[in-house]
């Protein structure tokens, strides 16, 4: 079977939806995005190996290789979205749309979009071409629970020394981004009839007070902590959501709070994990309240490439951009645990990620086409010993 065009490629996988969320019911599989990979990548001659990932059952990652040998190149990215809105599309989501120069879909940016310029890259140069492997990864979850990114790092990548992943940056290479955090606290106190405080012990009183150290700990943090490279140069902490009581006139039993953390390159999540914990545990005892405290998944580590890495330095030349910084987080820290000197690097704009009418420009498709193709003659054909 022949490979399809770059622009037939776009639209069947825009017509496979992925969609991965926190909300078992809006969540999807994304078998039909890896298949479609893995019987495209076949064609180029790579071999593919299609991961399952443990716990997560209709979900995989695809490590794809042209080439053998240690170093190489991996070029990585997602292959699920997030949830959409159809209604509020001048379109289906789900259907490559062309208009305005530029092609509208559900992961046209962030990021579907960015196999089909892998494919086209790549489908020029004979495998006998590559004295170094090229590796294609296409992981599940990126949007939800970054599990396929967590499954690779027990994986074998470990020889694989540069990566690069093609999330939405605008073709400027980023080598930082913040951590994210995402934690709950529920605080069980006593009900009780509210005439009477001493009848129970008030739970939304009680987060009251632990808003409050919260809010200290994050400006003790922003002192300490500052990257002039970020546009927002210090560790956020964002109160997202709280629920609690029932009725005005009882004591209130029960409030939950829901929180993100964006910590800084150098920042110790497990640390700032450590310090909350000491302080509720604390303000447990004062106030005669059960506080429960619990991550809502593991959380991502920020991401820190050297300034002077190779891969960096090359892409800078390629695109004509300094490397800098980002506050959204990426899978770029696994692939760092890898060993691999890793850059985002994208033709999308993270200003048209995750809402309607998300669209690629036309414009980026070449410029991106000529940084990979730099990227790929440099690590795996032109290989300097």
């Amino acid at each position: 079977m022949p490979l399809p065009s770059l622009k037939q490629q776009f639209a069947a996988l825009l017509a496979s939806p992925s969609i991965s969320c926190t909300q078992p019911e809006l969540d999807q599989s994304n078998l039909g995005v890896i298949h479609l990979l893995a019987d495209w990548l076949n064609e180029l001659g790579f071999a593919c190996q299609i991961q399952p990932i443990d716990g997560y059952p209709g979900k995989a990652n695809l490590i794809a290789t042209l080439g053998s040998g240690p170093g190489g190149l991996v070029l990585a990215g997602h292959t699920d979205t997030v949830p959409c809105n159809p209604d509020r599309w001048q379109s289906d989501p789900f259907s490559l749309r062309e208009a305005d120069n530029r092609w509208y879909g559900l992961g046209s940016c962030d990021m579907k979009g960015f196999f089909p310029l892998i494919i086209e890259a790549v489908r020029h140069y004979r495998a006998s071409d590559f004295r170094r492997p090229l590796i294609v990864l296409a992981t599940a979850d990126e949007e939800s629970s970054m599990s396929g990114a967590r499954a690779l790092v027990a994986d074998s990548l470990h020889a694989a020394r540069h990566a690069v992943i093609g999330e939405p940056t605008g073709l400027k290479p980023i080598r930082l981004h913040k951590g994210i955090l995402m934690e709950r606290i529920d605080i069980i106190g006593q009900a009780g009839h509210s005439s009477d405080p001493s009848l129970g012990h008030n739970a939304l009183e009680a987060m009251h007070a632990v808003i409050s150290d919260l809010l200290t700990l994050r400006a003790g943090w922003q002192k300490q902590w500052h990257n002039p490279l970020f546009s927002v140069p210090v560790p956020t902490m964002n109160l997202g959501c709280i629920h609690g009581g029932d009725n005005p006139n009882r004591i209130c039993a029960r409030c939950a709070l829901e929180f993100d953390i964006r910590p800084l390159p150098g920042m110790d999540p497990e640390q700032l994990r450590s310090d909350i914990r000491s302080h509720l545990s604390q303000l447990a005892a004062e106030l005669q309240v059960q506080i429960d405290y619990q991550p809502l998944f593991p959380g991502v580590p920020p991401m820190d490439t050297a300034a002077d890495a190779e891969l960096v330095r090359l892409c800078e030349q390629l695109t004509g951009y300094s490397a800098g910084a980002v506050a959204f987080a990426t899978e770029g820290p696994f692939l760092n645990q890898l060993g691999m000197q890793t850059l985002i690097l994208g033709p999308g704009d993270i200003a048209q990620a995750h809402q309607p009418d998300e669209y690629l420009g036309l414009e980026r498709i070449d410029p991106m086409l000529a940084i990979l193709r730099g990227l790929i003659e440099r690590f795996c054909l032109r290989v300097a010993d």
